[in-house]
């Protein structure tokens, strides 16, 4: 008898080998939740229980010199990823499109959702206190399961229907831009900062 686990999608873990980078990071990005006012005004608009750039600021490698550090990393680790994956890109590199910082409240979440538009997406942890929720990712084959049993609590990850990753401080994940996530509300007592960034 013959079993093949088949239509695999690849989830890439590492880290980002830095402390001083991932301090400086911090630092920047309660300095945007302070003084990006744009950012906290959408933040409020839209029910994010915090504050993101994620709609104001288009720049942030260009803007400070710890987010273009930040990068010149994270193309190593997409490049990596992308070879891994076996993507056929044309004998070009992934190009990264967007970039931008989160800092969620105690007890803020973020519901499902896909990133558009791209190959690849991705978080960076900067700060991540006990309790805070992990990354929830969801099998994009759920809509069509039907009466399919749930699986036993023993399964291994690849045959559960959502699988969750504990990040620490300078943890780095990424996947492929269509695979729906989202972060579980937590416990935690402090912010939760995280770098999300899409590669095209």
């Amino acid at each position: 008898m013959t079993i093949r686990n088949l239509f695999a999608t690849p989830f890439y873990e590492g880290t980002i080998d830095d402390a001083g980078l991932i301090a400086e990071l911090d630092h920047s990005c309660r300095s945007l939740a302070r003084d990006d006012r744009a950012g906290r005004q959408w933040a409020r608009d839209h029910h994010y229980p915090g504050y993101t750039s994620y709609a104001s600021l288009a720049d942030l490698p260009a803007r400070d010199p710890a987010f273009a550090d930040l990068k010149r990393h994270l193309d190593r680790h997409v490049r990596a990823f992308a070879e891994a994956a076996h993507f056929d890109l044309g004998g070009k590199k992934p190009k990264l499109d967007s970039l931008w910082a989160n800092v969620l409240k105690p007890g803020g979440g973020h519901s499902g959702h896909i990133h558009p538009h791209s190959i690849i997406s991705g978080t960076v942890y900067v700060a991540v206190p006990p309790g805070a929720g992990p990354l929830k990712l969801e099998d994009p084959r759920l809509p069509m399961l039907m009466h399919a049993p749930s699986r036993t609590t023993d399964a291994p990850a690849e045959a559960q229907a959502f699988f969750y990753a504990a990040p620490a401080a300078g943890t780095i994940f990424l996947w492929e831009s269509w695979l729906r996530h989202e972060v579980p509300a937590g416990a935690a007592k402090s912010e939760r900062i995280s770098i999300s960034f899409n590669y095209s």
